[in-house]
């Protein structure tokens, strides 16, 4: 869900509100504790089919929604793995995430995201 400024987003995972942003710190927020460095990789492969569909996006043009969910699915998960470890540590905000997307595998048949940013705790 965003804020109503739309600079970060709340994310509820565990019953507990966690606030995500690619910002270096939160408006209106003090940052009271720096817990270090989080991260999340999240490898997933696209199946047969699903190249298949792609190729023929390729080949006749226009988006291919089906590796976009992939994406999207890979994000998610990458995410939500950022967040559960930012809140091991006690945080309640996640600041500075930035997420890198990679193809590995054989001919780039898998996708790798990876997400990073630094856990803190904000009043």
């Amino acid at each position: 869900m965003m804020c109503p400024d739309n600079s970060y987003y709340f994310y509820k995972l565990n019953n507990k509100k966690m606030i995500t942003t690619t910002t270096p710190n939160i408006e209106g927020k003090n940052i009271e504790q720096y817990y270090g460095v989080v991260s999340a990789e999240v490898i997933i492969g696209a199946n047969f089919f699903k190249d298949i569909l792609g190729g023929l996006r390729d080949f006749f043009g226009g988006r291919s929604g089906t590796y976009e969910k992939v994406l999207d699915e890979a994000k998610q998960n990458a995410m939500q793995e950022l967040i559960q470890k930012a809140q091991s540590y006690g945080a309640n905000a996640v600041v500075g995430i930035d997420l890198d997307f990679e193809t590995v595998g054989a001919n780039g048949s898998m996708l790798m995201v990876v997400a990073t940013g630094t856990a803190v705790r904000i009043n």
